[in-house]
């Protein structure tokens, strides 16, 4: 069985990309979570890995980290990892990296925290042009290949790697189209990703550095964390 490292789920954006990936495609896995700042567990875990940075999978003695490294990793055992259709595959495979390379004004205006609400004190233009770029490359998918999800009828990769973009659209009341606004709904609405939230703001842990850029972007509305 893999082993997945993780990191919170309250703010931990890159975590969620594996884990909901292993969960959907209904791939048994152990889940080993990582709390930022507690050096007694991220000590052992630095050493094992070589980047010493979450989402990190176990495969036995083997070591895969960066998520989309893990994504491949697991598309070579588990076909579904990827669409089936050569050419939603291969669409699939472009829109996962773009995210995973690009939309750096979004990482650094709308840090995410699943918990809470905010309204943004603004909305500079790279923040709007990096939404319109999301909301038009979802609407293409989801036209392209018939829908729900952006690659087809099944749940891939794709939809992993956006995963973080649709709690950061709850977050922060970010304005996509219609049809991304209906997939990103969708989305909320999975089992897999209402138990990412749940568990998320069950957590206790607050990680001040994520909390204050979350101050600085904007005026917290609500917050459901557990206290």
């Amino acid at each position: 069985m893999y082993t997945l490292y993780i990191a919170n789920k309250n703010y931990s954006s890159w975590s969620l990309r594996p884990w909901i990936l292993l969960l959907e495609a209904g791939i048994p896995f152990e889940e080993r979570l990582l709390r930022f700042g507690d050096e007694a567990a991220w000590a052992p875990f630095r050493a094992m890995t070589p980047a010493g940075k979450v989402p990190t999978l176990l495969d036995g003695e083997r070591v895969v980290w960066d998520s989309l490294a893990i994504a491949e990793y697991l598309a070579e055992r588990h076909p579904s990892v990827w669409p089936r259709d050569e050419a939603a595959r291969a669409w699939a495979r472009s829109a996962a990296a773009e995210m995973h390379a690009g939309f750096g004004v979004l990482r650094e205006k709308c840090s995410m925290n699943i918990g809470i609400r905010v309204r943004l004190h603004e909305t500079p233009p790279a923040l709007s042009r990096d939404v319109a770029r999301i909301s038009a490359l979802w609407t293409e998918g989801l036209e392209r290949f018939g829908g729900p999800f952006l690659a087809g009828d099944t749940f891939t990769a794709v939809d992993a790697f956006f995963a973080p973009v649709v709690f950061r659209w709850q977050t922060y009341g970010l304005h996509f189209g219609e049809a991304a606004a209906a997939y990103a709904t969708r989305m909320l609405e999975r089992p897999s990703m209402r138990r990412w939230y749940d568990e998320g703001i069950a957590e206790t842990f607050r990680d001040l550095s994520h909390d204050e850029e979350c101050r600085a972007a904007g005026v917290w509305t609500a917050d459901f964390r557990a206290s």
